[in-house]
């Protein structure tokens, strides 16, 4: 049962639906929903959400919220972004309480990635 007055959900825009879908299949083993030819439901994966067609992106350089997933393993995760296609757009750096990468998926929108 969602909690009462808690992010429950959070939706992205996809220049290439297909592209972001296969994505993030291959690079984090996401499973999708269709719900007709321009949204794709996920759910299970820390937050549930959504792509739907859109020539927008979500980035931090236009104000866009980061979203950060945790990885045990940074550098095994950072290979996997490369090998589906996502672009490195800051390489592993350092900061307090750990490390981190941000990357770009297919249609653009950008996502980071830490650890301890």
């Amino acid at each position: 049962m969602p909690a009462h007055e808690k992010i429950n959900y959070v939706e992205f825009p996809a220049k290439d639906l297909a592209a972001t879908k296969s994505f993030f299949e291959a690079a984090f083993g996401w499973t999708f929903t269709d719900y007709g030819p321009a949204y794709a439901a996920f759910s299970d994966e820390g937050l549930d959400g959504g792509f739907f067609q859109s020539d927008q992106n979500s980035t931090s350089a236009n104000g866009a919220a980061l979203i950060v997933f945790y990885s045990e393993r940074l550098e095994e995760t950072l290979a996997k972004v490369e090998a589906a296609g996502g672009t490195i757009i800051k390489p592993i750096f350092a900061f307090p309480g750990g490390r981190r990468f941000q990357f770009a998926e297919p249609s653009g929108n950008e996502f980071a990635v830490w650890s301890e």
